[in-house]
């Protein structure tokens, strides 16, 4: 303790930079920043832009730069996105900023930031283009995580050729999420064919009755073959349990 007060009073660490190495998160006006969460928990945290104002997302990417190393923010609309650009350059200027318009992600890393590196591969399959937008958080949380991310993409049960073209890649892959909407027919197709953990992320594509999600959720939970699955669109969680699958694969290869 008494370390980081004389850092913060050499004008060493910020006020959040100390707060965080103290008490394992930041307090701003737009909410405490859990700076300790990767370290507690083995995942990044996040900024989820929705419900916020664009002010208070970029405040919290600054934050998260300056206790974290780096940033990660989902479901950002442009006014998000700009937010966090501008309030990003004023505060941190050599900072990189990475933004997927498709996925509404946008990625900060410090000058400084040493990103992990696993020795593990996560494998992400679309059954279509509209499948891409939660497939793309699952990529940037399990990328943040460290692993070494292979996509697989529009591959769905409509031509499943296109599947059965991709197989061999699939089965070089330590653990699998796999994004399906309408029927969610592909994640359970998948499972069948590899040794490799299998998480479905069901998709709000589809329309009508059990549309919204709501038919590709269940069959995933109805699934005959061994499936995990996650909530409807949360594309978060489904790359965060890849990533922590891909760090215990890790931990044991290094053994």
């Amino acid at each position: 303790m008494r370390e980081v007060l004389e850092r913060l009073a050499a004008g060493e660490l910020s006020v959040s930079e100390a707060e965080a190495a103290l008490s394992g998160y930041a307090t701003t006006d737009a909410g405490r920043f859990d700076a300790a969460r990767e370290t507690r928990r083995g995942v990044p945290e996040a900024i989820l832009a929705e419900g916020k104002t664009p002010a208070e997302v970029g405040s919290l990417a600054v934050t998260a730069v300056e206790t974290a190393g780096r940033a990660l923010v989902t479901r950002a609309e442009h006014a998000h996105r700009d937010a966090v650009e501008g309030a990003v350059a004023n505060a941190h200027p050599e900072a990189d900023v990475v933004v997927d318009e498709r996925s509404r992600v946008v990625v900060v890393h410090a000058l400084d930031f040493e990103p992990p590196a696993l020795d593990a591969t996560v494998g992400l399959v679309s059954a279509g283009t509209s499948d891409a937008v939660p497939l793309g958080e699952a990529d940037a949380v399990a990328s943040e995580m460290g692993a070494d991310v292979r996509r697989v993409e529009d591959v769905g049960v409509a031509s499943i050729a296109r599947l059965l073209d991709r197989v061999d890649d699939l089965r070089a892959c330590d653990v699998v999420v796999v994004a399906a909407g309408r029927e969610g027919a592909l994640p359970t197709v998948v499972a069948g064919l590899l040794d490799a953990p299998v998480i479905g992320l069901p998709v709000s594509t589809g329309y009508g009755h059990g549309g919204e999600g709501e038919a590709a959720m269940l069959g995933m939970l109805q699934s005959c073959t061994v499936l995990s699955a996650v909530n409807v669109d949360a594309g978060f969680v489904a790359g965060a349990q890849a990533g922590l699958i891909a760090r215990r694969i890790d931990a044991a290869r290094a053994e």
